[in-house]
C-alpha cells in the first residue's frame, strides 16, 4: 500500500510490518533530507501533496510492481509538511522470494513515485532563499493548470466559481449540483469515447468517477483519445486519465481500475457505482455490462461507432424499457463488424458520441426531460441525419424477462494468455493463426504457426484440426480468438487458449 504521513517515519516499525516467512529477499529504500542541492546549502524542506490523487496513484504503482515482479509484500510511505535535516522523507520496502526481484521492484517503485505522483518539494536555503524543485513535473503529474503553471503559483479555486455557469441553469441549481457531487459513475474504457466522457463528467462535478481501463497508451490512439499526449505513449491509460482529471477538477475523487473487466471481476468492480458508461469497442464487454446492469439494477449508457456513424442506447432499471438483449438476445460473433483498427475512424466521430454519452449521464442524474429510455438514437455525421428507434421489452429476453435464463454472472475458466505468460513457453503450444488470408498476408506473424485456418473455416460440429493440443489461437486483436477458444472448450476441446492482444502481442514473446 501507499501512504502519506504528516508525522515522522518509523523505519523499525515499518520493517516489522513487512515480515513474511515466505520472503527470501527484503529490500528497503530510505530517502533522507540532505544539507545541499546544486551547490546551495539546504536548511530544511517542505513537501506538499494532492493526497487523494497521490494515494490512488501510489497504490496503482504498488499494484503494478506487485504484478510485474511477483512481490509478496510492498509498502511505500511519503512524508508531507516541514522536514528538518536528516529527517526521512520517503520509505519503500518490498519482500519477494528472491533478492533480484526485490532490488528491481524497489527501484521501480521509488522512480515511479518520483516521476508520477503529485508531490512537490520546496527547499529552504541558509541564505534565506527558497524554491520549489522538480516543478517541471507538475504538469505531467496532472496537477498543473493551463500552460503548466506550478501548483504553488496557481490561483485559488472555489467550487462556487468552478460550477457557477452550470448552477445558473434553473434545471441544475445548487440542488442539482449536489446530486452530481453525490453521484458515483464508472466509465469502462478510456479511449475515443471515454476521453470526452471522462472530461465532461469530471468538469460537471461528478463526485466519484471511476476509470476502468487495462490498456497502455499506443501512438495510434492519439488522434482520437484526447486525454493523452505523445510523451506518454506506453504508460497506463487509466493512470494518465486520472492525472489529467485531477488537474481539470480538484474537487472530485477519481479511482483507477487498471485491470480488464471480465466475468470474473465485473460484479465486484461495479458494486460501488450507480451509473455505468460503456465506452468499449467489443461485443463481449458490451453484453457483459448489459447483463450486470440488469441483474444489479445499474443505469447503463452505451455508445458504439462505425466509421462516420454511431448509436446511443440507455438502459434504466427504473424505467420499463428494453435492455440490449431484448434487441439482440444472442451476442454477435466477434469480427462481424470491423473495429476502428480494421476499418478506420475519424477522431471527431468518437468525440461526438462520447459527448452525447456524457450528456445522457447528466440528464439522468439531474432528471432532465427527454432522456433516452428505451430508444436507440442513430446519427450519421456525414449526412447529419438522425433518428430514434423505439423498442419494447422482449417478453422472452434471456436476462430481463420473467423467463430469464441468465440470472447471475458466472465466472469463466481462464482462456486468455498474456505474452509475458508465454515467454520461454511458446513452443509448448500449437500456434493456430485464425485470421483471414488477406489479414495474414498483410501482417505475417513473427513465428511460423503450426496451422493457418481462418475462423470461418472452423466448424464446431465437424471439427478437423490435425495438430495436438494445447492450441494457442491468434487473430488480429484477440477478440475472435477468445470467442472461438470459448466455443471450442464448450465443444469439448480442453486445452485451447487465446492470445490476449492478438498478433501484435507475439512481438513481446521471447
Amino acid at each position: 500500500m501507499f501512504e502519506v504521513w504528516s508525522t515522522p517515519l518509523d523505519p523499525a516499525a515499518l520493517r516489522v510490518s513487512m515480515k513474511n516467512v515466505e520472503a527470501g529477499g527484503f529490500v528497503v529504500f530510505e530517502g533522507w533530507v540532505r544539507n545541499h542541492n546544486e551547490g546551495k546549502t539546504v536548511e530544511r524542506l517542505e513537501y506538499e501533496a494532492y493526497e487523494a490523487v497521490a494515494i490512488s496513484e501510489g497504490n496503482a504503482i504498488i499494484a503494478e510492481a506487485t504484478e510485474r515482479f511477483g512481490l509478496l509484500e510492498a509498502r511505500c510511505v511519503h512524508r508531507v509538511g516541514s522536514l528538518e535535516l536528516e529527517d526521512m522523507a520517503v520509505w519503500v520496502g518490498v519482500s519477494t522470494a528472491h533478492r533480484g526481484e526485490a532490488f528491481d521492484a524497489c527501484r521501480f517503485i521509488i522512480d515511479s513515485v518520483k516521476h508520477r505522483l503529485p508531490i512537490w518539494k520546496k527547499e529552504h536555503y541558509t541564505d534565506g532563499d527558497s524554491g520549489w524543485v522538480n516543478c517541471e513535473r507538475c504538469a505531467h503529474a496532472g496537477m498543473a493548470l493551463e500552460e503548466a503553471t506550478c501548483k504553488h503559483n496557481a490561483p485559488t479555486l472555489s467550487e462556487a466559481s468552478y460550477y457557477a455557469r452550470q448552477i445558473h441553469l434553473k434545471e441544475v441549481g445548487q440542488a442539482g449540483q449536489e446530486k452530481l457531487r453525490n453521484a458515483r459513475v464508472l466509465v469502462v474504457g478510456a479511449g475515443g469515447l471515454g476521453s470526452p466522457v471522462l472530461q465532461y463528467l469530471a468538469a460537471a462535478g461528478i463526485g466519484h468517477l471511476g476509470i476502468c481501463e487495462g490498456d497502455g497508451l499506443e501512438a495510434s490512439n492519439l488522434h482520437r483519445q484526447i486525454l493523452f499526449d505523445a510523451q506518454s505513449v506506453g504508460e497506463s491509460k487509466a493512470t494518465l486519465a486520472a492525472q489529467r482529471l485531477a488537474a481539470l477538477n480538484p474537487f472530485i475523487t477519481v479511482t483507477t481500475i487498471t485491470e480488464r473487466i471480465t466475468r470474473n471481476n465485473v460484479v465486484k468492480l461495479v458494486a460501488d457505482y450507480d451509473v455505468l458508461v460503456d465506452c468499449t469497442d467489443n461485443f463481449e464487454t458490451k453484453f457483459l455490462l448489459n447483463d450486470v446492469a440488469v441483474l444489479h439494477k445499474k443505469r447503463l449508457i452505451q455508445a458504439s461507432i462505425y466509421q462516420y456513424e454511431g448509436q446511443l442506447f440507455v438502459y434504466d432499471p427504473k424505467h420499463d424499457g428494453p435492455c440490449v438483449r431484448c434487441l439482440w438476445p444472442e451476442m454477435p460473433k466477434p469480427g462481424c463488424v470491423g473495429s476502428c483498427a480494421e476499418v478506420g475512424v475519424l477522431g471527431a466521430i468518437a468525440g461526438v458520441f462520447g459527448t452525447l454519452q456524457a450528456v445522457e449521464v447528466l440528464k439522468h442524474l439531474l432528471d432532465l426531460p427527454d432522456k433516452l429510455q428505451g430508444d436507440t438514437f442513430f446519427l450519421d455525421l456525414l449526412s447529419l441525419r438522425s433518428h430514434k428507434v423505439k423498442a419494447e421489452r422482449n417478453a422472452t429476453c434471456p436476462v430481463c424477462s420473467t423467463q430469464a435464463t441468465i440470472t447471475a454472472i458466472e465466472a469463466e475458466a481462464p482462456v486468455e494468455l498474456d505474452a509475458t505468460e508465454l515467454n520461454g513457453n511458446l513452443g509448448d503450444y500449437a500456434l493456430i493463426d485464425i485470421r483471414e488470408r488477406k489479414e495474414a498476408e498483410a501482417s505475417p506473424l513473427p513465428v511460423t504457426p503450426a496451422l493457418r485456418c481462418p475462423a470461418g473455416d472452423i466448424h464446431l460440429d465437424d471439427l478437423h484440426i490435425d495438430v495436438p493440443e494445447p492450441w494457442l489461437l491468434v487473430c488480429t486483436r484477440g477478440m475472435r480468438s477468445k470467442y472461438l477458444a470459448l466455443a471450442l472448450r464448450k465443444a469439448g476441446c480442453e486445452k485451447v487458449y487465446s492470445l490476449r492482444g492478438g498478433a501484435p502481442a507475439l512481438e513481446q514473446v521471447k
